[in-house]
């Protein structure tokens, strides 16, 4: 999920930045450059690290920066296929609810949470069960996997993940403890 990578890019210095072609200076460009900025190759980019090489500057007609290619490290975070994360529900709407994992949030639909029938709870923020009373609501932490992933580089925030949480193992932090216990009770019991 988070990796540190090596990477090349080019920045533009400029003008008043050109007594200044630091590690230090490229860096924060870098940063402010792609940080929070969605990669089909390396995910997000959530933050650039250490610069280890500034190429020579190329000065490009009609552009008043000069351009640097530079070699550095920085943090991604790239959710994979049907990998299993932790999140916080951060929205809850009609159709299911949006999970905050790492820098990103997925959607949860609310045929992807449970096999019994959730309700939504507009005033409460909520997906409530009629059935065994479980809710779902803002600030949740669950257990889901990633089942889709669509990546818009251009527009990062237009980026869709699809998650699930109907399978055992997966769903409401809650959820899970109660299982267990029931299962450590039966358990006893026997």
């Amino acid at each position: 999920m988070y990796k540190r990578v090596r990477l090349k890019d080019t920045v533009e210095v400029p003008p008043r930045h050109l007594a200044d072609v630091t590690p230090e200076r490229v860096k924060r460009l870098l940063q402010d450059k792609l940080e929070g900025r969605m990669d089909e190759e390396v995910g997000s980019v959530v933050s650039v690290t250490e610069v280890h090489d500034i190429g020579d500057g190329a000065v490009l007609p009609n552009r008043p920066g000069v351009y640097y290619e530079a070699d550095f490290d920085a943090i991604t975070f790239d959710p994979q296929m049907q990998e299993v994360v932790d999140g916080t529900v951060v929205e809850v709407v009609e159709f299911g609810a949006f999970i905050g994992i790492g820098p990103v949030d997925g959607l949860l639909h609310v045929s992807q949470i449970s096999d019994e029938y959730l309700a939504y709870d507009g005033e409460n923020q909520q997906l409530a069960s009629t059935e065994t009373n479980r809710t779902l609501g803002v600030g949740d932490e669950i257990r889901v996997r990633i089942v889709t992933k669509s990546v818009d580089e251009r527009n990062p925030r237009d980026s869709k993940i699809g998650l699930t949480a109907k399978q055992p193992g997966l769903g409401k932090h809650g959820w899970l403890e109660e299982e267990r216990q029931k299962r450590e009770a039966q358990m006893e019991g026997n």
